[in-house]
């Protein structure tokens, strides 16, 4: 093993459990203990990003994946994937410095903001880390006097459409490449390569085919200039979940034919991506407490509430909110629909409900709202699955008495044998590699396909 991540990072479990369960036996002893409201609690599989990355590999086969750590900076993540050989994308002095405590070198990190404080720009300089995006003059003229020996990555727009917001957009467009290619040659900073990033958009196999061509003009247009181009970043905008309404295998069919199109392999080029949410949503499983609850009368006659018997609709303050565990929704994510971790009895009415944060404090603002659910009570808890994306903020703002969520990181024996394989340590009995094809494994058979050592070496791109 490469050193990342040991047993004693995670609980070991066996092949088939799920986060819904580990969390029900903490919640259970909780309850025992009388511990009737607490700070939330995270279940993470980490055996669940195991698969994942499996299955980028496979479908991305000359792509390497970069992690970006705002999207989830916890420690058992970010030791998971350097122990897996994924780089990371950084956007900060912070996110370095978290990465590389854990000992991953520089040549695995991208300093991916584009707009960067001249401290941190010195930070990465004596840190070793070089690469990083520009799109603009300015950033490029702080580069040139900051950090000299930076390689850097020309950051365009893919999209075809103006933003609804232009001045929230980033890139360069390709008017103006050839300009900011031509002020990189004479401040004497070195392009290395174009990034783009689709986000939402990267659903439409149309956006990455258009993203890749124009990518591949400003290639031709820093090659004529005197800059060794080899490193396109295609950025992020992976499915998350599997009711996404385009499959990874789908999508990754339209990059490969894209790139295959106007990068072929022989070419020289290196790709690397930044798959944050479709890593790491569908692994982490939050709990939360109610700690408050309000009743709001229902005052016009006729209402839906009347109708089922009820009166009321209610309020649930939790004990976290948008400024802790449920920030995603800052980035535009929708909340996951609640689950109960009790049942409730069948004559119990449903009624009307919202969802805040702790009342009192600055995160009390709106979390959910129109849901329908039965009559809970203090000390109750509600469960969410898929929370794995941003809702891991680096400061606890506004949480409840300042704590941040706990998470206990679970894996299987079947992924961390998996792991072994990706190293290039393979099963040592029979009976071993006869459990990773069973079809209970779920697709660990992967891994013996994949493993060709070195599956991941250092990107080669410092």
């Amino acid at each position: 093993m490469n050193g990342y991540l040991n047993e004693s990072n995670f609980l070991m479990v066996e092949e088939g459990f799920t986060t819904r369960d580990l969390l029900e036996n903490l919640l259970g002893e909780l309850c025992q203990e009388g511990q009737q409201q607490h700070q939330a609690l995270f279940v993470a599989d980490l055996g669940d990003i195991v698969k994942k990355h499996l299955c980028f590999l496979k479908a991305l086969p000359r792509v390497k994946p970069h992690f970006p750590v705002k999207c989830n900076g916890s420690e058992g993540v970010l030791r998971l994937l350097a122990e897996l050989g994924a780089g990371f994308a950084c956007a900060n002095k912070a996110e370095i410095s978290r990465v590389q405590g854990i000992g991953v070198p520089p040549d695995r990190i991208f300093y991916s903001s584009p707009c960067k404080q001249v401290a941190h720009l010195r930070y990465a300089a004596s840190h070793g880390v070089r690469l990083m995006a520009f799109d603009n003059e300015v950033e490029l003229g702080k580069v040139a006097r900051s950090h000299p020996r930076a390689r850097m990555l020309l950051g365009i727009t893919a999209d075809s459409i103006p933003a609804a917001h232009p001045s929230l957009s980033f890139g360069s467009t390709l008017e103006s490449c050839g300009h900011l290619l031509q002020a990189a040659k004479d401040q004497a900073v070195e392009v290395v390569g174009i990034s783009f990033h689709l986000g939402s958009r990267g659903l439409e196999a149309q956006a990455w085919a258009q993203a890749v061509a124009t990518a591949q003009l400003v290639f031709d247009m820093g090659t004529e200039l005197g800059h060794h181009m080899h490193l396109l970043d295609i950025g992020g905008g992976f499915p998350a979940t599997e009711d996404t309404r385009a499959p990874l295998e789908e999508i990754a069919a339209g990059i490969n034919s894209a790139l295959d199109l106007y990068f072929p392999e022989g070419s020289g080029v290196e790709i690397i991506a930044r798959p944050g949410r479709y890593y790491v949503t569908s692994a982490f499983t939050l709990a939360v407490s109610i700690t408050a609850l309000e009743e709001i009368p229902v005052e016009q006659p006729g209402s839906d509430e009347e109708e089922c018997g009820s009166k009321k609709s209610l309020v649930y303050h939790l004990s976290d909110g948008i400024y802790g565990a449920f920030s995603c929704l800052l980035f535009d994510s929708p909340c996951p629909r609640p689950r109960l971790h009790r049942r409730p009895c069948p004559e119990q009415p449903w009624h009307s409900c919202s969802l805040r944060g702790p009342r009192g404090h600055s995160e009390g603002a709106s979390i959910a709202e129109g849901l329908r659910l039965p009559q809970l009570h203090v000390g109750d808890w509600l469960i969410f699955g898929d929370m794995g994306a941003y809702s891991m903020p680096t400061s606890p703002l506004g949480t409840a008495g300042g704590a941040q969520a706990r998470v206990t990181y679970a894996m299987s024996r079947m992924a961390w044998k998996a792991i072994q394989l990706l190293q290039g340590k393979p099963p040592q009995t029979e009976e071993e590699r006869e459990s990773l094809c069973t079809p209970l494994s779920c697709g660990w058979e992967m891994a013996e396909t994949l493993c060709v050592p070195p599956v991941f070496a250092p990107a080669g791109i410092i």
